[in-house]
């Protein structure tokens, strides 16, 4: 058992190898902007996707708000920008600390919540910050927040020319959030998260924090979501409450991970890579702005699997490997 376990970390260390310079390969090929737009998001989502994975499918506490920390990576990282001219590296990691900071404080209260409790307390949270953010002078308000574009440079990450590098990045952050997820899969607060989910009232019997656990999970899940906020904020260089703290940002982290595999290592990758190529082409080619439509066609999608195969699109592989073994 021990021996299959290490063969199948291993051949999951190696796909993943595989399809990130598969994937840092892919701008030679593919010259188009607009294609290039939609790698972009599909691995933005990937990883947001996958942070939001680490508590709401390790830990199994559903976040419908975490448009929150995604909108204080965005708001910490062109605040301090445009007003202080803190470079946007700073402002990431700030964000980043800030939204864990936040997460641990919400945590305190909100974890003593069960169920569908805990998912409303979650929903009404980040509405209150979209709101304060809505009304906040200080921070652009409702108008929003303008980043004045300079010359192309990494140091203040902004690129007018060309959108490789915002992909470049998006790609590292998909794959630093992955390998973070892979180390703590198979780690103590791993086991521990799982047990938790599974059944948090026997976890404790067996010496399990659960408090604890759920606090961890929620810092890192918030730290990395922020991150991702901080990055679209320059990859846009222009946010407001709307476009950074509204709900659809939160649906749109959870629903790869449940359309791909929730608990999963691949299946937020998966379902990323499915979802926001079908949203964003729904978008385009279908009307207006096409927010309706593409909301009845991945959740159409959403209702199809969870019919066919309620543990996502990564169950069917599994299935496969199964009828194989036979």
């Amino acid at each position: 058992m021990d021996n299959s376990f290490a063969q199948r970390r291993r051949r999951d260390l190696i796909l993943a190898a595989v399809l990130t310079c598969l994937a840092a390969l892919a701008p030679v090929f593919i010259k188009d902007v607009y294609v290039q737009n939609i790698l972009i998001l599909t691995l933005m989502y990937a990883a947001l996707s996958q942070a939001w994975n680490i508590l709401g499918g390790y830990c199994g506490q559903i976040s419908l708000g975490h448009a929150l920390y995604f909108g204080l990576g965005a708001y910490t990282t062109a605040l301090l920008f445009t007003k202080f001219g803190v470079l946007p590296w700073f402002g990431m990691l700030t964000g980043g600390l800030i939204s864990a900071l936040i997460a641990l404080a919400l945590g305190y209260p909100t974890f003593r919540l069960k169920g569908h409790y805990f998912v409303i307390a979650t929903i009404v949270i980040a509405e209150i910050a979209y709101l304060l953010f809505l009304n906040w002078d200080w921070a652009g308000a409702a108008l929003g927040i303008d980043i004045p574009v300079r010359s192309d440079s990494w140091a203040t990450f902004q690129f007018t020319r060309s959108k490789l590098p915002y992909f470049y990045f998006a790609l590292a952050l998909c794959c630093v959030v992955w390998l973070v997820t892979f180390w703590l899969e198979n780690s103590k607060w791993g086991f521990w998260w799982r047990a938790v989910k599974d059944n948090p009232e026997a976890a404790e019997s067996l010496g399990v924090v659960v408090f604890n656990s759920k606090m961890g999970a929620a810092a890192v899940s918030a730290f990395f979501t922020a991150v991702g906020g901080a990055f679209y904020a320059q990859f846009v260089s222009y946010i407001d409450p709307e476009s950074v703290m509204s709900f659809h940002f939160s649906l749109l982290m959870a629903l790869p991970a449940v359309l791909g595999g929730i608990g999963t290592l691949w299946g937020p990758v998966l379902g990323a890579a499915i979802l926001i190529p079908v949203t964003e082409l729904t978008r385009s080619f279908i009307g207006g702005s096409g927010r309706g439509v593409d909301l009845i066609v991945y959740g159409s999608l959403i209702v199809l699997i969870a019919l066919a195969r309620p543990e996502g699109v990564l169950g069917l592989f599994s299935r496969r490997r199964k009828g194989g073994a036979r």
